[in-house]
């Protein structure tokens, strides 16, 4: 009897209790000229998202009306776009300007 009383103790689920909200972070850590800008738009039954960051396009979503969405990529920055879908699986190194003339 006493080996099962572990066993019975254990049928009621444990208190859960909420997960307080993050702190919000410290001023001048977020760069909000650094979130990209989000231009949505309709090309006939299309949707087009257009994403900037200081004004310069890198990403095109496109959402056919049928169909799953996929992206239009400049990997380069000179403005040649390539296809990019979620089901690729290839490699995308990542390409960071670090200091602009």
């Amino acid at each position: 009897m006493l080996a099962a009383a572990p066993v019975v103790a254990q049928d009621k689920p444990p208190k859960l209790e909420p997960i307080p909200e993050p702190p919000p972070p410290p001023a001048g850590v977020v760069d909000t000229d650094e979130a990209p800008e989000v231009t949505v738009s309709t090309r006939g039954e299309d949707k087009i998202e257009e994403y900037r960051i200081k004004g310069r396009l890198y990403m095109i979503k496109v959402t056919p009306k049928v169909g799953k969405p996929y992206y239009l990529v400049d990997h380069k920055g000179d403005g040649v776009f390539a296809r990019a879908d979620d089901n690729e699986r290839s490699l995308s190194v990542p390409m960071w300007l670090i200091k602009s003339w």
